[in-house]
């Protein structure tokens, strides 16, 4: 019997005791009852009483019955990876386990009914396809447990509609627009700046696609380079259109169609079957309530999100911020058992510790990460170790050393690596030591391969009057100075050792991967694949997100014995990121000339994102200035 139809029957009065009282109220206008009566009475009215009670109860159960509380979810940000900075500054920005969390935490949660996703479609939503593959698999999770999700944006991009396209319904208002164009790639090249500058960009490379230094010494790419890219371009384009034809069910011939028309009105989406209907933001818990058939729809807002403290006034409120500056947190619980490591590796690969610059971005300092795995091989709590690679390479030495530590981690309990959005070049060379390799199928990886050189600046100094006497011993002495070219002796000893460290990549990626050299360096030579040609090819074992890696890892630990059937492990995320405090003095430690270039490029930032992107394309220039042979991917897949 449905809710609706239902009915609630009053309990019916004895015939007797119902003549009784009526006798009793007649004669109460002529005489005053008997103590008798007077007690029937008022026995008979207060039973109406409860009756009546008990009905009204009935309906407002009822009511609550035929409701529902969905959670509200707003998507914004970048989401990034990793623990992020403790305390004030890092509470404002939600990361991606945070992010998924609630929304995993959803599918379980018994006064939860469905969850209602809000995107932020002031382009301050930015995502890559590992991030939209995570929240696609975690959406998917919610389903399974038999709760509906819904999508509401205004203007979405690629990328935010393909994970939106996961959901079981879409709205947007009828003036909406989805940005759906397809895939683009963007590559910068620098050659003719450098012309006009007097400077000589000396770069060497083993590996025909080996393409990282394209940008400074072309003025386009080479056929081997736009290949490389339209494969990758093919392969990435296909991914996207499966997931939006599965996500929505309709043809994939349509989605294709769909896109070749972008941008579309979100008429012109409606018919194509994109989304299911229109919605302003106050008529979306209508549309929940009449999809789900229901009175009402509740609306959790900003479901389990992290409280931020902003009240600091008093003498405790000194003592809060004195504590968020820091980096300490209220209420942080140390776990006690068994744990699986979840070690972050992003960023470009340099000596040192890592930092956060806005000429090369974050960096990811060999120091500082061999020290986080080594933490984890050591901690006899942790029974797994899971690598998570972001990053386009760097120094070929730091990778070596990073290398030599999963190794080392490997032999002592098992080690797993999750590929994220760019894991190519020393990216690739640091997670080919690990048990398993694990990419999302979007996954820009492989480019094995080296790249080196430098800049030489003795034109753009003679053209501005500066002159260099110069004093030399040695055959070769010139090849790190940056006032001229290479020598023939000096370019042939440096590509001799490039050739050689190409030759331990290529050695120890072979090793790795259970392959022989020669079948190896065929698919080396600097290619670049996705996730999906890779585990063709069997670079990697198997695609998947970081939480079906972990689950590998898990399983291993099993296999190993060091962990029970039944024990759950925690996680625990390295390295430990720096307190707000080092963060703000972590820029008085560079050099002068990074801090202008930093400045001069954050300035370009807040005019023009666009131009800053092709700017820090430079970056490279600070590289070689700290070393002079890269595993390096410095271009890359920009989804418009």
């Amino acid at each position: 019997m449905s809710l609706l139809s239902s009915r609630v029957r009053r309990p019916g009065l004895p015939a007797a005791l119902t003549l009784l009282t009526a006798f009793a109220v007649s004669r109460a206008a002529f005489f005053t009852p008997s103590p008798i009566f007077a007690q029937e009475a008022a026995a008979v009215a207060e039973k109406a009483d409860d009756a009546k009670q008990e009905d009204s109860k009935k309906e407002d159960a009822k009511k609550d019955q035929n409701s529902a509380i969905f959670a509200e979810i707003v998507l914004t940000g970048g989401y990034p990876e990793g623990p992020q900075m403790p305390g004030l500054f890092g509470s404002m920005t939600e990361n991606l386990s945070d992010a998924l969390k609630r929304l995993e935490k959803a599918s379980s949660d018994d006064r939860i009914a469905g969850v209602i996703l809000k995107f932020d479609d002031t382009m301050e939503l930015t995502l890559d396809s590992s991030r939209v593959s995570a929240f696609r698999q975690t959406i998917k999770k919610v389903r399974d447990a038999g709760k509906p999700v819904y999508a509401w944006m205004t203007m979405p991009d690629a990328q935010s509609y393909v994970l939106a396209s996961a959901c079981d319904k879409v709205y947007m208002p009828e003036s909406g627009t989805i940005l759906l164009f397809g895939l683009r790639a963007e590559v910068t090249f620098y050659k003719n700046l450098f012309d006009k500058l007097a400077i000589e960009p000396e770069m060497l490379r083993v590996g025909e696609f080996k393409s990282a230094a394209e940008p400074y010494t072309r003025t386009e790419m080479s056929p081997e380079f736009r290949k490389e890219m339209e494969e990758l371009l093919d392969d990435l384009y296909k991914q996207m259109i499966a997931s939006i034809a599965e996500g929505r069910n309709i043809d994939a011939a349509k989605v294709e169609a769909a896109i070749d028309e972008g941008p579309l009105t979100a008429a012109d989406a409606k018919e194509a079957g994109l989304i299911d209907g229109f919605a302003y933001e106050d008529e979306l818990k209508a549309r929940v309530a009449e999809d789900r058939k229901l009175d009402e729809a509740k609306i959790a807002r900003n479901y389990s999100k992290k409280k931020t403290q902003n009240d600091f006034s008093g003498l405790q409120g000194f003592i809060a911020l004195m504590d968020l500056l820091a980096g300490n947190e209220p209420g942080q619980a140390v776990s006690v058992g068994p744990k699986i490591a979840v070690v972050y590796a992003t960023g470009a690969i340099m000596p040192g510790e890592s930092q956060n610059g806005f000429l090369t971005g974050e960096v990811l300092g060999s120091e500082t990460l061999v020290k986080a795995i080594d933490k984890a091989r050591d901690d006899d709590d942790v029974k797994a170790i899971v690598l998570r690679v972001d990053s386009p390479g760097g120094s070929a030495l730091a990778s070596d050393i990073i290398w030599r530590s999963v190794k080392l981690a490997k032999e002592k309990k098992p080690v797993v690596v999750s590929m994220g959005h760019v894991a190519a070049s020393g990216g690739y060379y640091i997670s080919m030591g690990a048990d398993s390799i694990i990419a999302e199928p979007g996954t820009i990886t492989g480019s094995i391969g080296v790249v080196g050189g430098k800049l030489a600046f003795d034109g753009l100094l003679n053209k501005i009057g500066v002159t260099t006497s110069v004093v030399s011993r040695g055959k070769n002495s010139g090849a790190l100075s940056i006032l001229e070219g290479f020598s023939d002796s000096e370019r042939a000893a440096m590509q001799k050792m490039m050739n050689d460290i190409y030759g331990q990549f290529t050695r120890k990626a072979a090793e790795g991967r259970g392959m022989e050299v020669e079948t190896l360096e065929k698919l080396a030579r600097g290619r670049i694949y996705s996730g999906t040609r890779a585990k063709e090819l069997k670079l990697i074992d198997d695609v998947g997100t970081l939480a079906d890696t972990i689950e590998i890892a898990t399983a291993k630990a099993r296999e190993r014995g060091t962990l029970g059937k039944d024990e759950k492990p925690d996680l625990m995320t390295l390295p430990k990121p720096k307190s707000p405090l080092e963060e703000l003095l972590g820029p008085l430690n560079s050099d002068a000339a990074t801090r202008e270039a930093s400045l001069l490029l954050q300035a370009a930032a807040a005019t023009n994102p666009e131009l800053a992107e092709k700017l820090s394309g430079l970056g490279i220039v600070n590289l070689l200035a700290k070393e002079r042979v890269l595993t390096f991917m410095p271009f890359h897949v920009q989804v418009k």
